[in-house]
């Protein structure tokens, strides 16, 4: 891993979106419920990553017995069409959630959606 020995900050004219999503194994036995669920994502994520028309802009993630990852969406429209492409990897993977865990409590699964309007954010990054 690379890190940048400099102050840097990210910039853009447009509005985007933050997108916040996790996982929290709850039941840590029953891996036959909460490992297909975390390797679906990254079925998700090298979708994305080789169709940039889909909106997606990138991501960072950080894991442990709950994970949690940070996604960035040129729009929210980009977001939820994505979500609910019949064709993309999302829809078959929260069907067989709901399927296989839904609402027993052996895995948890979150996510919140932020609209930022452009020039409604600051970053600064320094040693990352």
């Amino acid at each position: 891993m690379k890190i940048y020995q400099q102050r840097m900050s990210a910039e853009t004219d447009d509005s985007f979106v933050v997108f916040l999503i996790g996982m929290r194994i709850n039941r840590l036995w029953k891996v036959h419920k909460w490992l297909p669920v975390a390797r679906s994502m990254g079925k998700m994520l090298k979708e994305l990553y080789a169709q940039p028309e889909m909106g997606f802009l990138g991501q960072e993630s950080w894991g442990g017995r709950t994970t949690i990852m940070m996604q960035y969406w040129k729009s929210f429209d980009h977001l939820e069409a994505y979500a609910k492409n019949r064709d993309a990897a999302h829809l078959p993977a929260w069907s067989a959630f709901n399927k296989q865990v839904a609402s027993n409590g052996d895995v948890g699964i979150w996510h919140e959606t932020y609209l930022v309007p452009r020039g409604g954010f600051e970053s600064v990054y320094n040693n990352t």
